[in-house]
């Protein structure tokens, strides 16, 4: 089993790419993990929002593998809780599928395409987030789900 994770953008702050290494190195005790920077769009005089999601659209499906099981993290997506979430993560890694690439947006979100090409879609929260911060948080609860399965003493109910 593979993961990628998919991701508009650079991690601009110190303390989030420290994060998000750290969590990436936990995380290759439990699974082969990949991580990929799709460079955003930079927002010009005749630039909207639509634009933009539309030109980081197309870079990230010339990158998705159609044979992946495609997750969108999107706030309009499938909330779980931490336990809930590994259960489902187990069940998927057991259904099957070689490789998870997980798409993390953009400061606008993602696509219409990039919502109809994605098989699933998740929501960490109701709140709203940084498209940076996702990244972060996202480990972290990936790395949690491992450490529910595995039996580990990480996560407190």
């Amino acid at each position: 089993m593979k993961i990628n994770l998919y991701h508009i953008g650079k991690t601009d702050s110190v303390f989030l790419q420290e994060g998000i290494s750290e969590y990436l190195n936990r995380l290759k005790h439990f699974v082969d993990i990949e991580v990929s920077d799709v460079s955003g769009i930079k927002q010009g005089p005749n630039m909207n929002p639509e634009l933009i999601k539309r030109k980081e659209g197309e870079k990230l499906e010339g990158m998705l593998k159609k044979s992946d099981l495609i997750v969108l993290l999107d706030e309009l997506g499938k909330e779980y809780s931490s336990r809930g979430f590994a259960g489902w993560l187990e069940k998927t890694m057991n259904s099957g599928p070689r490789q998870i690439s997980f798409v993390i947006g953009g400061a606008y979100g993602v696509s219409k395409e990039i919502v109809q090409l994605s098989d699933f879609r998740l929501s960490l929260s109701k709140m709203t987030f940084t498209h940076q911060m996702v990244r972060l948080i996202f480990l972290e609860q990936l790395y949690r789900a491992f450490t529910i399965l595995k039996g580990m003493s990480y996560h407190n109910d």
